[in-house]
């Protein structure tokens, strides 16, 4: 068991969505000694300023959170910078970590990685059964590639690197943004804007029939620190509820919580993404003895009741930059 109170921990991505809430619950452990880099002074994708990071924190503990992340339609808009971003602050950062010694690395995946057709639930031995879904391939198979680097490095030079990989994330702290943001933020902000203006209808991308597995962001953050704590293969191991969800029902679980009280449309112009998504969360259970405690509509309520008190209209109403 790590004791946290000796720990010089990095965590890239620490003041994003995911990774403000691992710096809480390192926090919480007693980890007094956390670093996070800001992309104004160290862009990841730059060996020389990560170079400058890992000199100047000399971290015993790297989490690597940073990602260029975005829902459909910012995958499909820029694909490149999806796959070009993720693949170089990984790779670089990765390579650091050996160069620096650092005791131990964490790397966090993605569910973009595993095929489209792969059996539900998907388990970590599936990754190689196919190739992602199209509409967010280049961003699934630049986290892909993280996989076999930290496996390769794990083999040559010794450095003990994981990697994890949680399921579709909501909660506090996400990104509201109807282009950049995922599905469940992007359709509780549709859904609180249509309600404000007294619209009578919110429509929603694709066909609604499409299953994901949303973990709650502090269930996630937990299960990356008993990872930290408590694992060691050179395998993948999945974070999820191991429960699907059609995007419908997240849909109008949202709009009632919400109280919109109009219609859901579906545009089906639009692309679905994936058709199924749950992972196989056994490999967590057994090994780290993680399981999910919060119920997706217990969890949707916390989210809408933070943003509803962040929304871009409320923080201007109380002076507030809005985050």
């Amino acid at each position: 068991m790590i004791d946290w109170r000796t720990q010089r921990v990095v965590v890239t991505g620490g003041a994003g969505f995911l990774g403000s809430h691992v710096v809480d619950a390192l926090r919480a452990r007693g980890c007094t000694s956390i670093v996070v880099p800001r992309s104004r002074e160290f862009d990841l994708r730059d060996r020389s300023a990560i170079d400058r990071l890992f000199a100047d924190a000399r971290p015993t503990l790297v989490m690597h959170l940073a990602a260029t992340v975005g829902g459909i339609g910012a995958n499909r808009a820029e694909p490149g910078r999806y796959f070009y971003d993720n693949a170089v602050m990984g790779i670089e950062v990765v390579d650091a970590a050996r160069r620096f010694d650092v005791a131990k690395l964490v790397v966090v995946g993605t569910a973009c990685s595993y095929p489209r057709d792969a059996a539900v639930p998907v388990r970590e031995d599936d990754l190689w059964d196919g190739y992602p879904e199209a509409t967010n391939a280049p961003y699934g198979v630049a986290k892909r590639a993280l996989v076999v680097q930290c496996q390769a490095y794990r083999s040559q030079y010794g450095l003990n690197a994981i990697t994890v990989v949680p399921a579709n994330l909501y909660g506090p702290r996400d990104h509201f943004d109807l282009h950049a943001g995922h599905v469940i933020p992007a359709l509780i902000r549709k859904c609180v804007e249509a309600r404000d203006r007294g619209d009578v209808r919110v429509t929603g991308w694709g066909s609604g029939a499409p299953t994901r597995d949303f973990l709650y962001v502090e269930d996630a953050a937990e299960g990356l620190v008993l990872a930290a704590e408590r694992y060691d293969s050179p395998e993948p191991v999945n974070l999820g509820t191991g429960r699907e969800t059609t995007i419908r029902d997240v849909a109008e679980a949202i709009a009632r919580i919400t109280r919109f009280g109009g219609t859901l449309r579906w545009d089906a112009s639009q692309p679905d993404g994936q058709p199924r998504r749950a992972l196989d969360a056994s490999r967590a259970e057994r090994t780290l003895g993680f399981r999910a405690a919060m119920s997706l509509e217990e969890g949707l309520q916390r989210t809408i009741a933070w943003y509803e008190m962040h929304s871009p209209d409320k923080a201007e109403a109380s002076g507030r930059s809005p985050k």
